[in-house]
């Protein structure tokens, strides 16, 4: 054994990782953890992230032999050699100039974090009623949130895989919303995580926590952007969502990250007894984008709604691997996700609703819907049931294609051109799902970038 990261033991130190390790692309991360200086870490904080180290040195990275990861490569990840800046160390310093574009309804709470750091001069406090906390889990971890923050945090993303690990790792700061029992937030809550990063092959490791008590209702917008120009970089991204009895949470997350941006994302969510989530994610663009949705209704009458949007151009890659557990009788769940798919781009579609035998009387339903502009471009979509309850009613179902060629001549018949009649029909496509999305400013920026790119005006350009 070794003694490293500020005295805690650890199984290898990195001064002993085998040339295995190191080829499977550990050995960058092993060294930036033994950078952080754990002196000032809470003990709780502290025992979190070794256990993140240990889990990461012992679990491999995901694989093409793993059912879940079969139609994935995860080379473009894992065989390039990102660093992480630790303690805040080369963090670029952003204007409120830079961040304009993302800017929220006036009356919204706005946190902002830079590379996964929270950046206390921008950003917005808005009016919160008392007890409730919306900003950086850091400062709400050293304050009077830590008994929530502490019993709470890795409870929702269960075992965890190397990625995921990796990321508790180096837990650290990133956005916590807590809203205690009974009370309704009347704006909404928005987290903007920048990467602004200027050197290529950098990693951050986003953390979001969202806790809403008993009868408690909340509206929280998630994006995570670049700026024009960001580098080749790694984005890690680990959420949990705990829902009390009664509790009812709006979530929006968008993924705008960029033509080189790289991402792995999970978000774990357990719902308590007659608890709503109702949950939309765009993810407009990344060179490589994976997203994990692991959803467990753990309390009767609980209800879940994943809506979802992508759009894939040249040779991008977007990967949506959600899973919904019934743990609870008379539960309800609801999948919709379409995705748009131009060039050479490829996406993979996974779905799985899981209903074990005490849970009864489950209503699911899951619908993937994919439009091919480009012969080059490719799906593959696998919704799938796996259903041990016989008082149950589930449906799925999955589409691919490009647009009817009878809908075309039709446009055609009325006078306009077949580029135009085509853009007309891929907005239409996507704004079904832009349309749903409940917060107003996220809605209008998404619903902006897909006119841009498939308005009528754009197809003549």
């Amino acid at each position: 054994e070794g003694r490293t990261r500020a005295g805690v033991t650890r199984k290898t130190p990195v001064a002993e990782v085998t040339e295995k390790q190191a080829a499977a692309g550990k050995a960058p991360y092993l060294r930036d953890m033994d950078r952080m200086d754990n002196r000032s870490t809470p003990a709780w904080l502290r025992a979190l992230r070794d256990g993140g180290a240990a889990a990461f040195l012992e679990t491999p990275f995901p694989h093409a032999k793993l059912e879940a990861w079969r139609q994935v490569n995860v080379a473009p990840v894992v065989e390039t050699p990102f660093s992480t800046p630790v303690d805040g160390d080369g963090l670029r310093i952003l204007t409120e100039e830079d961040i304009a574009p993302w800017a929220p309804d006036e009356d919204a709470t706005w946190a902002v974090f830079v590379d996964g750091v929270h950046a206390p001069g921008l950003g917005r406090a808005g009016a919160l009623p008392e007890g409730c906390f919306a900003g950086s889990l850091r400062e709400a971890a050293a304050g009077a949130w830590t008994g929530e923050i502490a019993g709470r945090i890795g409870g929702a993303a269960g075992t965890p895989n190397a990625f995921s690990a990796l990321n508790t790792a180096f837990a650290g700061d990133g956005a916590f919303l807590y809203v205690p029992n009974g009370v309704e937030l009347a704006a909404p809550v928005h987290f903007l995580f920048v990467s602004a990063r200027t050197a290529p092959n950098q990693a951050a490791h986003p953390r979001v926590l969202v806790v809403l008590g008993d009868n408690a209702r909340a509206n929280v917008a998630i994006e995570h952007v670049a700026l024009d120009g960001a580098p080749a970089r790694f984005n890690n991204v680990v959420e949990e969502i705990f829902l009390g009895q009664g509790a009812e949470l709006v979530r929006q997350e968008v993924i705008e990250e960029g033509a080189d941006g790289r991402r792995v994302g999970l978000a774990a969510a357990v719902l308590g007894r007659d608890s709503r989530l109702y949950s939309h994610t765009v993810s407009l663009s990344g060179a490589w984008v994976r997203g994990q949705t692991r959803v467990r209704l753990a309390g009767e009458g609980a209800e879940v709604h994943l809506n979802g949007l992508y759009l894939n151009r040249g040779t991008d890659f977007t990967n949506h691997d959600l899973h919904v557990l019934h743990d609870a009788p008379h539960c309800a769940s609801r999948i919709a996700y379409r995705g748009i798919l131009d060039g050479a781009s490829r996406a993979v579609f996974v779905g799985k609703v899981h209903v074990p035998p005490h849970a009864q009387q489950t209503d699911s339903m899951q619908l993937n819907k994919n439009l091919l502009l480009s012969p080059d471009a490719r799906v593959d979509t696998k919704p799938q049931l796996e259903i041990y309850a016989d008082d149950v009613k589930c449906t799925h179902g999955a589409t691919v294609g490009g647009h009817p060629d009878e809908v075309v001549f039709y446009f055609r018949s009325r006078g306009l051109d077949e580029k135009t009649a085509r853009a007309m029909l891929t907005y239409g496509f996507a704004g079904d799902m832009i349309g749903n999305i409940p917060n107003q400013a996220v809605r209008r920026r998404a619903d902006r970038l897909v006119l841009d790119l498939f308005s009528p005006a754009s197809a003549k350009r």
